[in-house]
């Protein structure tokens, strides 16, 4: 517990950007210590070991990315900022909706990536818990609900990014993307007028 209010008083004092990369270092810290305390010899414990979390999540998190949260959106004809931004040229998008689209992506991963870094903190509260013995019932529920909360304050700001991203688009274009990204048949039904031009 001392280690985990230090990790948040230490990452309330950082910029934003830079918070990923502080809790990165903290969180491997973190484990070492658990790791060092631990008397089965596995004295090099590293992130991946977070049961709960593999490696690559935590990456994804700590990175902004979209871990699967926008898929609701995705499958159903709302085009995702970062994959408009790759097919700029093929979607023939104006120089305004570029501009307004990088808006979009930028709000997104900052809003994500802080809320990623909160996501592998809470986790990685709940496995140092387990592994120290410390966790009951009482603290199960305040950790799981913690969690659950971060989480789907995270998959809103995913999917609220693509639902912007469908109002800087034409239908013309929103077809084209899901074309372009292999889903043709799965925004063919009921897309309509969803966005405002």
């Amino acid at each position: 517990m001392i280690v985990e209010t230090r990790v948040n008083i230490k990452i309330r004092g950082e910029s934003m950007r830079s918070r990923a990369v502080v809790l990165s270092i903290l969180l491997a810290l973190v484990i070492r210590d658990v790791s060092a305390s631990d008397h089965s010899g596995h004295v090099d414990a590293k992130p991946h070991e977070i049961k709960a979390l593999p490696a690559s999540d935590i990456a994804g998190l700590l990175a902004g990315k979209g871990m699967g949260y926008g898929k609701a959106a995705e499958l159903n004809g709302y085009p995702g900022p970062k994959h408009v931004l790759e097919l700029s040229k093929e979607l023939s998008l104006t120089p305004e909706q570029q501009k307004k689209t990088q808006a979009i992506f930028a709000q997104m991963e900052a809003a994500a990536k802080k809320l990623g870094a909160e996501l592998v903190a809470a986790e990685v509260a709940l496995d140092h818990a387990f592994k120290n013995k410390t966790i009951n019932e009482s603290s199960l529920s305040e950790h799981t609900r913690k969690i659950g909360e971060i989480e789907a304050r995270l998959r809103a700001v995913h999917l609220a990014a693509h639902l912007q991203q469908a109002s800087v688009m034409s239908d013309v274009q929103i077809k084209q993307y899901m074309v372009l990204r292999g889903y043709e048949d799965a925004g063919a039904h009921g897309h309509g007028k969803h966005h405002h031009h």
